[in-house]
């Protein structure tokens, strides 16, 4: 499966050199234009690798940055023209993996890149912890209350998928097509009926509710 990167940059010229350096490198590449697109990317999406401008319109970068951290285990590289070292410090203190300065050699993008991935294939750990939910993607297997759910291979899609994201909503399109159900065709109850399943499931241990509708929109974890 190839690496998800998200570039960040509102120069048309400069995103679309990254993208070229990304491509290929067999690496499949989203860009957003301003710090707002980026958001509700990060949103609907997971991404292995973020290329993040700081001089941003609508978000900057450093904003943009700490919510990534708040919500993501995306690894993040600053590309910046801003040549500071105290500036390079404070945000790799925030959590940005590595900072390339602009004007950049392509094969530096590309090797500290290839780093970066490296660190993630590396990485021991995909669990995710949500309140008393714990979801280990490895094994497969979501615990509440230290209880094992029993959940068939579509409910526990749908529940990874809202434990990655926490306190956002997701649309039915995009929960119904990320587990690969196909294209959404808008009147398929499908995705309803399993989150009905979840919610008797996760009451059966506990009287908290976890999944809230958001309607008009999708579900969310809460």
């Amino acid at each position: 499966m190839k690496n998800n990167i998200l570039i960040v940059e509102d120069d048309i010229d400069i995103a679309h050199l990254l993208s070229l350096i990304l491509t290929k490198m067999n690496l499949k590449v989203s860009i957003a234009y301003d710090g707002a697109e980026a958001k509700s990317l990060i949103v609907e999406n997971s991404y292995d690798l973020i290329l993040l401008d700081l001089m941003l319109p609508k978000i900057d970068g450093e904003t943009l940055l700490q919510y990534i951290r708040e919500r993501t285990e995306s690894k993040v590289i600053i590309i910046s023209a801003k040549t500071d070292i105290h500036h390079k410090v404070d945000l790799l203190k925030m959590g940005a993996d590595d900072y390339i300065t602009k004007p950049f050699y392509q094969e530096e993008v590309a090797a500290r890149v290839v780093v970066q991935l490296r660190s993630i294939v590396q990485s021991p750990t995909h669990e995710y912890i949500h309140r008393e939910l714990i979801l280990d993607i490895d094994k497969r297997i979501i615990k509440l209350q230290g209880q094992t759910l029993s959940l068939t291979n579509t409910e526990f899609d749908i529940l990874a998928i809202l434990i990655q994201h926490p306190e956002t909503p997701l649309s039915k399109k995009k929960i119904y097509e990320t587990i690969g159900h196909g294209t959404y065709l808008g009147d398929d109850n499908t995705v309803s009926v399993h989150i009905s399943n979840l919610r008797k499931k996760i009451a059966d241990i506990t009287e908290e509710p976890y999944i809230k509708t958001i309607w008009g929109i999708g579900f969310m974890l809460i």
